[in-house]
């Protein structure tokens, strides 16, 4: 048996009331004319689920507040409801019908979300990987939802007569070829998991080894083949490096006694005398600074001297003017009788004379500090000249200290300046060996941590891929088994369908794709034509059929939008079509179900199963008025409003 998944109801809350259709019978056709709403009211049960891009017409995105589903899967049974509002759409409202409990809101995508319920109630994880089977690929593969099992349930009007689960694309084949494979149980999740890891291990191998390819070629350019090799040069660089100490050691003996008790008396007079030239330059540097203060102190004092003589000459001249008038009233002073020793204008007595002024005592005391600073000026003179002396006399002394001590020190010390020098270099050499060495080691070590790591590496990868091999082998039996009878009804299916292109039909056992004369079906078959048309409803049929007979995940649900497409209803396929539907909801009643849109039904569909009719006054969002016929934009391949998974 397939995995019970049946669509009870669905139900649209509408902005002018609701809207419900339920589907009890296992197979159900809604029948309308084109721009009815029969691809719309499909399209919003795949919204309802959450699964993928819903292509959603404007009467729904416009008119329809809610979508409800009423699901039965295995024994459960809920009702999913998912608005439409832009905001309220990320979640999803879920009451278990049998239990008559309301279950926490979920999320449409994340964790924990709609997905993961779905997932679980097909018995499967949602962190499935579906990861390409390519020896070198390293990519563990995109993760498997619930909208890649819905593409299995739910074929589009859009792409019935195009492509089978988007099998055109080829980065999706990995995912639909592993969702094939869990819903007819011929891998498992464990597996799927597993080879995931492969992919994943065969990018971490290929960079672990690169990592250590390139410490090897670091290796080989140090000239080192082995760590034992890079341990035994180190030892031989730090026994070096202890040799050439030993000799510095050894030099640095030699040289002491060189220092002998003359060569040291020279040493010392060489320190005094550098000591005595230190101050006696300073000593010169202070006598030249006195000297310049004596210099401009004089020069201020001169100036003061020169400005009183200027002051005593202008008295002597202003003293012998006779006023004949007084500068205040004006009045004559010629015939005013005065003293000789009175001022003819304010008849004071005249203290103030030439010769008083000469022997001015301001003068007198400036004239005496003039001449005390000449004489500090020549002292100053003098003991700059005896400082200046005395330097040269020590820069002399020096010269002459040191140049007998680099006389007496040179036969001594210089023939051993070269082997200190060399021992030096030992050294230094020594030491940078060790460091180069060093970092030598730390990459042996590597080396040896990453060729263990490549090696674990390898050994998980053999082994999970001896665990894929050894649960395929298990499963050798039910996939030839599953993968027969699935030929053989599709075969059976399409001979019965009378298509005029075909003469052979059958089944890639490794792309899980029909073949029409011998051929993948789109290689052989046009696209938008009947043919293709036909097939995929052969295709399904098939898959289905089988799954209901072998045991599986598979949903045992149906949905078709558009079976007759591109199919004349006056020739024998679509008959046939109908005729193929009805007898798999015939053979086993409650085991399958199928939801079927179209356009017109052949006579030959029996009154046993329901036919809900539509019209432009009777749309499927019937509380909406319908514009009227031709004023309905169709749902396309290129449509993409308003849905979102």
């Amino acid at each position: 048996m397939s995995l019970n998944f049946r669509l009870h109801a669905v139900i649209l809350y509408t902005t002018e009331g609701t809207v419900s259709y339920e589907f009890e019978s296992d197979l159900t056709v809604l029948e309308g004319p084109t721009g009815v709403g029969k691809s719309t009211l499909l399209e919003l049960i795949k919204f309802g689920f959450g699964a993928g891009e819903a292509r959603l017409a404007s009467v729904a995105t416009e008119a329809v507040h809610d979508v409800a589903l009423d699901l039965e899967i295995g024994d459960d049974r809920y009702l999913i409801v998912r608005s439409l509002d832009a905001r309220k759409r990320k979640n999803v409202r879920i009451t278990d019908i049998h239990r008559e409990e309301r279950l926490p809101d979920l999320p449409v995508e994340g964790e924990s979300s709609l997905n993961t319920f779905l997932l679980g109630k097909l018995g499967l994880p949602d962190n499935i990987q579906a990861a390409a089977q390519k020896s070198k690929s390293s990519k563990p593969g995109s993760r498997v939802t619930f909208g890649d099992i819905f593409k299995f349930i739910y074929i589009p009007q859009y792409a019935i007569n195009r492509d089978i689960a988007d099998s055109r694309d080829g980065y999706y084949d990995p995912k639909r070829k592993a969702v094939f494979e869990l819903l007819f149980k011929l891998t498992d999740p464990e597996v799927l998991s597993m080879q995931s890891r492969v992919n994943v291990l065969n990018g971490e191998i290929d960079s672990a080894d690169k990592n250590l390819q390139t410490i090897l070629s670091f290796l080989n350019e140090s000239n080192t083949r082995s760590r034992e090799e890079v341990e035994q040069q180190l030892q031989a660089a730090a026994s070096e490096q202890d040799d050439a100490q030993e000799d510095m050691n050894t030099l640095r003996e030699q040289l002491d006694p060189v220092i002998d008790r003359q060569t040291q008396t020279y040493r010392d007079l060489l320190t005094d005398a550098e000591r005595t030239l230190a101050e006696a330059r300073a000593a010169v540097q202070d006598l030249i600074r006195e000297r310049d203060e004596i210099k401009l102190e004089k020069k201020r004092v001169k100036a003061d001297h020169s400005r009183l003589e200027r002051m005593r000459d202008a008295g002597a001249r202003l003293a012998n003017i006779e006023f004949s008038v007084c500068p205040r009233c004006m009045q004559s002073l010629k015939n005013r009788p005065t003293d000789e020793d009175l001022c003819r204008l304010c008849l004071q007595p005249d203290s103030i004379s030439p010769e008083h002024a000469a022997d001015s005592y301001e003068l007198h005391q400036l004239e005496i500090q003039l001449n005390e600073m000449d004489a500090q000026h020549e002292v100053a003179e003098q003991q700059l000249a005896r400082a200046q002396r005395s330097a040269i006399e020590r820069e002399s002394l020096i010269e002459k200290l040191t140049y007998s001590l680099e006389e007496r020190t040179a036969q001594r010390v210089t023939p051993r300046l070269q082997a200190f020098a060399d021992a030096s270099e030992r050294i230094a050499t020594a030491r940078t060996r060790q460091e180069h060495l060093d970092v030598a080691l730390q990459q042996w070590d590597r080396v040896a941590d990453d060729a263990e790591h490549v090696k674990n590496l390898r050994a998980e990868q053999d082994h999970l891929k001896a665990t894929i091999a050894a649960r395929k082998t298990a499963l050798a039996l039910r996939r030839a088994s599953v993968l027969s009878r699935i030929e053989n009804e599709f075969r059976t299916t399409v001979m019965n369908l009378h298509l005029a292109p075909v003469e052979s039909a059958g089944f890639d056992s490794d792309n899980y794709l029909p073949l029409i004369n011998g051929k993948v079906f789109t290689k052989t078959l046009m696209s938008g034509g009947g043919s293709m048309t036909a097939t995929q409803i052969a295709y399904w049929t098939s898959l289905i059929t089988v799954a209901r007979e072998t045991g599986s995940r598979y949903p045992s649900m149906l949905i078709i939008d558009g079976p007759r497409l591109a199919l004349n209803l006056d020739s024998e396929t679509p008959r046939a079509i109908y005729q193929r539907l009805m007898k798999g909801a015939s053979e086993n009643p409650h085991s399958v179900q199928f939801i079927i849109s179209d356009n017109e039904l052949p006579d030959s569909y029996g009154v046993d199963y329901p036919r809900v009719k539509f019209g432009y006054s009777n749309p499927t969002v019937s509380t909406i008025r319908h514009p009227g016929e031709g004023l309905v934009p169709r749902i396309t391949a290129e449509d993409s409003s308003a849905g979102e998974s």
